[in-house]
């Protein structure tokens, strides 16, 4: 089970205003804000979406190939994520669709070229 993903950034306030917009649509908040950073989710004791400096001082990085894709209900839930990333400065990797394995997704990638989505399985 996941208890949290935590990704990198250049710039926390910057990132807090992206992923402040995102999570709101299906229903997550921000559930924490630390020296570093911010994470989201349903509530603090849920699995989370951390965005934070690194901890090691060293410039963030973006894991190339290292994707966060939350479930979510409809395909209409993915379709409006991705549209809203976009809105907010997101870089299109893929618009909402099927995909192999019989999921529905979109690919995007943040505004520290991290890539959250969102996803429909079955």
């Amino acid at each position: 089970m996941i208890g949290d993903v935590t990704l990198d950034t250049r710039d926390r306030r910057r990132a807090a205003t992206f992923h402040d917009a995102l999570p709101a649509q299906i229903a997550a908040r921000q559930s924490m804000a630390f020296d570093r950073g911010y994470a989201w989710g349903p509530s603090a004791d849920r699995p989370n979406l951390g965005v934070l400096r690194s901890d090691d001082g060293r410039p963030a990085s973006v894991g190339n190939g290292a994707m966060v894709a939350p479930s979510v209900a409809t395909r209409d839930e993915v379709d409006r994520q991705y549209r809203k990333a976009l809105e907010l400065g997101a870089a299109d990797e893929g618009p909402a669709g099927p995909r192999g394995l019989g999921f529905f997704a979109a690919y995007f990638r943040d505004l520290d070229g991290e890539k959250p989505n969102l996803f429909l399985a079955g």
